[in-house]
């Protein structure tokens, strides 16, 4: 399998932002006590962007390990806005 830099994933600096792919209402999927130290692979979902009839999955670019959310459940969220941090598996 080829690896395939993400942007940001070059920097020396451990920890990554997850942010939102769409505007809605984020839902996480992981539980609010549960966030810290929970491991997410590359592409997980760690929760959803309710819209107007859809739901876009909120998944992570990076593997590593959920440090907190940024985002609270049923949060109004702008594409790009930060929903999450994680250090990378190094």
């Amino acid at each position: 399998m080829e690896h395939v830099l993400v942007q940001g994933e070059g920097l020396l600096v451990l920890e990554r932002v997850i942010v939102a792919p769409s505007v809605g209402v984020f839902r996480p999927l992981v539980r609010h006590e549960e966030v810290e130290g929970h491991f997410v692979d590359t592409g997980q979902p760690i929760g959803v962007i309710e819209g107007p009839g859809i739901s876009t999955p909120v998944r992570s670019p990076f593997r590593g390990v959920l440090a907190g959310l940024l985002a609270g459940d049923g949060e109004r969220m702008r594409q790009g806005e930060p929903v999450a941090w994680l250090r990378i598996a190094a």
